[in-house]
């Protein structure tokens, strides 16, 4: 199979869908990869390594998308790329699809196959190709709150760690999975006072076995959210649906009467986010004030600590690359249930229930096309 490595194009986004390592695992099985002239230039992988890695470097995406059989990145296809891809042509990246009609509609049109990252599935019911990106960005959701917390970036300008005699600042994570089990960590270690909220409570239980009282955890009620959020200086927003648009679980009225220079970090903003006066930003421009609340809504926040992000990514992604370039993706996603669970698009059809309900899509069971 020929597969396609174009340079990503979304703001301040230095990924790269494969390393030199993974190139160089998939042409030792026989494929032939082209990789955009500069795609990892950023993060250190220049085209020498690719090349020694056995890739071909191609000058323009519109070649890569021409020729390639299977395309393989790290963000979803911009609206330019959506309109290069083509029938037959397999798409392995990030979608959320959910909150991006346009996205959907021209991946509709484009009569592609496409497999997201985001809902591939595992045996323990966790999302394997996911759960790198919501590592990272996990630790770095605190990263970003105590940098907005600043008086310079107009937050309140409280040390999460306090001193002494000076209390810690008050951290609640919204969430109790893979985001926000980081973010907490990271917030522990820090010294802040941490609370976790999450409506599972075997997922409660392990929390607090895993923290041993550094961090208080709690059931997520409408009531208990609200009281402590009003009382944080960082709230995260750490939840997640997989395939589907995040629920709004604090409300502009709640927001309202949040301490000025508090701060909001929506790590579901991919996902449509789970503040209501959230919406999405870039890191270069990463924040915005409502009601004097600070909000850092990085659709890509991963993409600010790029090198981690892309090996931690393609030891991930990579033996579902060897094996959809090695058998194809439908004999891979008939192998591979967890694999089939990743197909959202194919041939003009929506085929993940949670995009399809959400945008109004008629839903095609993937088990039929394949």
């Amino acid at each position: 199979m020929l597969l396609g490595v174009p340079k990503e194009i979304k703001n301040h986004e230095y990924r790269v869908g494969m390393t030199p390592a993974s190139v160089r695992e998939v042409c030792h099985q026989g494929h032939q990869v082209m990789v955009q002239k500069g795609a990892g230039r950023e993060i250190g992988l220049d085209d020498k390594m690719y090349v020694k890695a056995g890739a071909t470097i191609i000058d323009t995406p519109e070649e890569i998308f021409a020729k390639a059989e299977m395309i393989v990145k790290v963000k979803e296809p911009q609206p330019n790329e959506c309109k290069m891809l083509r029938p037959g042509q397999l798409l392995f990246t990030y979608l959320h699809l959910a909150p991006d009609p346009e996205q959907t509609k021209l991946l509709v049109e484009s009569g592609c196959t496409a497999i997201a990252y985001e809902t591939v599935t595992d045996a323990y019911g966790g999302l394997p190709l996911l759960a790198p990106m919501s590592e990272v960005a996990g630790r770095m959701s605190i990263q970003a709150a105590a940098h907005c917390l600043e008086k310079a970036q107009r937050g309140s300008g409280v040390l999460l760690g306090g001193v002494p005699g000076v209390a810690p600042g008050k951290v609640v994570v919204i969430g109790g999975g893979v985001v926000g089990t980081h973010a907490a960590r990271i917030a522990v270690g820090l010294g802040a006072e941490v609370t976790i909220f999450d409506r599972s409570i075997a997922r409660l239980r392990q929390l607090d076995d895993m923290f041993e009282g550094r961090a208080k955890v709690l059931y997520s009620t409408v009531d208990t959210l609200e009281e402590h959020v009003l009382n944080a200086d960082a709230v995260i927003g750490a939840v997640l649906i997989p395939g589907a648009a995040a629920p709004k679980l604090v409300t502009d009225a709640q927001i309202k009467k949040m301490r000025r220079g508090s701060v909001l970090v929506d790590v579901a903003i991919d996902q449509g986010g789970c503040f209501e006066t959230s919406h999405a930003t870039t890191h270069a421009k990463p924040t915005y004030r409502v009601h004097g609340v600070v909000h850092y809504c990085v659709a890509n926040m991963p993409g600010g600590v790029a090198r981690t992000s892309t090996f931690a990514l393609n030891n991930a992604t990579l033996p579902f690359t060897v094996a959809l370039a090695n058998k194809g993706w439908k004999q891979a996603c008939k192998d591979d249930a967890h694999l089939k669970e990743g197909l959202n698009v194919h041939d003009g059809k929506v085929t993940y229930k949670a995009v399809a309900e959400d945008l109004g899509y008629d839903f095609h069971d993937p088990s039929s096309l394949i």
